[in-house]
């Protein structure tokens, strides 16, 4: 009979794998946070140019500007709405990402959780097997110890 006791390591193999994939999953929330915020500064930015074309715009139009100047500032401030248009785009693109990519780290961090509690659970029946091995190798000594003492 094989008394040795031997912890299987696919299950901590597995805990730690699970680990580096919620670890990667981390970096690319960070990467993604990281990008959402370069868009939304973006985003202020151009909004911000354009109020103050508009502003130019409404300012010019109490002066009196060439009529080529008054439409170049036009085209200019719709490409830069159509541009403010594009940020809004890409920042709703991004803040989904986001979501999705939070759900993903819900799910290895479940999936990591129940693969530390697999470990858990093996190495404890590795503990508890290699105790009832000491018990029944101290119950055997005992009765080896009993048998050889003189009987009176």
């Amino acid at each position: 009979m094989n008394d040795t006791v031997v912890a299987r390591p696919c299950w901590t193999v597995l805990a730690q794998k699970a680990e580096d994939k919620i670890a990667a999953i981390q970096n690319e929330l960070a990467f993604t946070r990281k990008h959402l915020a370069g868009l939304q500064s973006s985003e202020a930015r151009v909004q911000t140019m354009y109020e103050e074309y508009r502003d130019g715009l409404t300012q010019t139009d109490k002066q009196s500007v060439g009529m080529r100047e008054a439409m170049n500032q036009r085209q200019f401030m719709s490409q830069l709405l159509t541009l403010l248009q594009r940020v809004r785009t890409d920042i709703q693109y991004t803040e989904n990402a986001l979501m999705g990519i939070k759900e993903r780290l819900l799910a290895a961090e479940r999936e990591r959780i129940k693969m530390q509690t697999l470990a858990d659970q093996n190495a404890q029946a590795v503990q508890k097997a290699e105790s009832k091995k000491d018990q029944r190798r101290m119950d055997a000594l005992g009765v080896m110890q009993f048998n050889l003492k003189p009987q009176p």
